[in-house]
C-alpha cells in the first residue's frame, strides 16, 4: 500500500504498535494540525457506546462523575475515545473546521455533521466534557477530531433534533442492514428493544415482514414501542441470557434474528429462536464470536451467523428517512425534554 493510501485510513496518526490501522493502535497522535488527507471537526457531542457506558458504570458502581473522569484520562492517555475492555468507542457530531488541501469531496467549513466510523479510531482530544446522564448515551463535550478520507460521515439533518439523529447515526448500520436482510413475508426477530432494536424492528416492517417480534426485559422499553402502533410489531418480555426461557417465550423460531441487546451471554438464545438454516445478525459490541459459533455446532444449527457491520451503503440516509416516517421514534431515541425543545447543547 502506497503512502498516500496508508495515509486516506489514518496511519499516519498511529503512534503505535506501528503497521497497524487506526482502531488497532493503542495510541493517536491527537496533537498533529490537520493533514491532506484529512477534515478537522470543533467536537460539540459524543455519543458513546452502549457496551461501553455500561462496562465504565458498572466498574465505577454507579457513580457517574468518575465514569466521565475515566473517559477524559482515556481520551488523553490514547488520543481516542477507545474503551481497551469493549473495544468499542462511540461517534460525535460537531462543526467543520477545516479540511485537508488532497481531502476529496469534502463537506463544508462551517457544516455540522456526524461522524459514521467509531471513536475508537478517531483521533480525539477534549477540552471538555459535560455530565453523564443516566438517559441517553449522549454527552455534550468541546474538543477536536479529525476524519480520515475514508472515514465516513453525514451532514446532520436541520428537522430533527440533534440528540435524536446522533442516537440512530451510531445504530444506522443495524436497521440498514436488518431491512436489507429481511424477506418479504418473513418472521423477524429483534433481540433488545433500545435504540438499535427499535429502529431495526420499524425497518423489518417496512422492508414487508409478516411479524416483526422484539424481545427484551424492560417493561418501559416494550410499552414504549407497543405505543408505536404498528400492528405487525409484537413486544415480548424475555430474558436473553436464559437461552431455553428465552426461546419458549419467543414461540416459533425466527426466519431473522438480529441480536441489539449491549450484554454478553445472548449468542444461545439467538440460535435457540431462530431455524436451523435461517440468519442471526450479531450487532452488540458484547457479541463473543467463538461462543456463537461454538454454540451453533452443539445445538446442531446451520443458521448463517453476521457480524453487524456498523457501516452499510447510504445507512445514514435510510435512518433519517425512518426517522421522517415515524416520528414516534424520536422520544425513544433522546431524553423526552431533550425532543420537546428540539435542541441540544452546547449550541451553534
Amino acid at each position: 500500500m502506497s503512502a498516500a493510501a496508508a495515509d486516506s485510513y489514518g496511519v499516519h496518526r498511529v503512534l503505535g504498535p506501528q503497521r497497524v490501522l487506526p482502531q488497532q493502535a493503542d495510541r493517536l497522535d491527537a496533537a498533529l494540525a490537520c493533514q491532506p488527507t484529512e477534515v478537522e471537526v470543533d467536537v460539540r457531542q459524543l455519543h458513546i457506546d452502549a457496551t461501553s457506558l455500561r462496562q465504565l458504570r458498572a466498574a465505577h458502581s454507579g457513580d457517574l462523575e468518575a465514569v466521565r473522569n475515566d473517559l477524559l484520562a482515556l481520551v488523553a492517555r490514547r488520543g481516542k475515545l477507545h474503551n481497551p475492555v469493549t473495544n468499542s468507542g462511540g461517534m460525535l457530531t460537531g462543526v467543520v473546521r477545516a479540511v485537508g488541501d488532497a481531502y476529496q469531496a469534502p463537506p463544508p467549513r462551517g457544516a455540522r455533521i456526524a461522524s459514521l466510523a467509531s471513536l475508537s479510531l478517531t483521533p480525539l482530544r477534549l477540552d471538555e466534557l459535560g455530565a453523564i446522564d443516566l438517559r441517553s448515551n449522549s454527552v455534550p463535550a468541546r474538543g477536536t477530531a479529525f476524519l480520515f478520507q475514508q472515514s465516513p460521515w453525514t451532514t446532520m439533518p436541520e428537522d430533527i433534533p440533534e440528540s435524536v439523529a446522533l442516537a440512530a447515526f451510531d445504530v444506522a448500520g443495524a436497521p440498514a442492514r436488518v431491512h436489507a436482510r429481511t424477506a418479504p413475508g418473513s418472521r423477524v426477530l429483534i433481540v433488545g428493544a433500545g435504540n438499535s432494536g427499535s429502529l431495526a424492528a420499524v425497518a423489518a416492517v417496512t422492508a414487508g415482514a409478516a411479524e416483526v417480534v422484539v424481545a427484551d426485559i424492560d417493561d418501559l422499553r416494550l410499552r414504549a414501542l407497543e405505543a408505536l402502533g404498528l400492528r405487525l410489531i409484537h413486544p415480548v418480555r424475555a430474558d436473553a441470557t436464559d437461552a431455553i426461557a428465552f426461546a419458549d417465550a419467543v414461540g416459533a423460531p425466527a426466519d431473522l434474528t438480529a441480536c441489539c441487546v449491549d450484554v454478553p451471554g445472548a449468542e444461545p438464545a439467538c440460535l435457540l429462536a431462530t431455524r436451523t438454516n435461517g440468519h442471526i445478525l450479531f450487532f452488540s459490541m458484547a457479541t463473543d464470536f467463538a461462543r456463537a459459533a461454538l454454540c451453533a455446532e452443539g445445538v446442531g444449527s446451520a443458521a448463517t451467523l453476521e457480524i453487524g457491520n456498523g457501516f452499510y451503503p447510504k445507512h445514514a440516509e435510510f435512518v433519517v428517512a425512518l426517522l421522517r416516517a415515524h416520528r414516534a421514534l424520536w422520544p425513544l431515541l433522546s431524553p423526552a425534554a431533550e425532543v420537546a425543545k428540539g435542541t441540544a447543547w452546547p449550541p451553534a
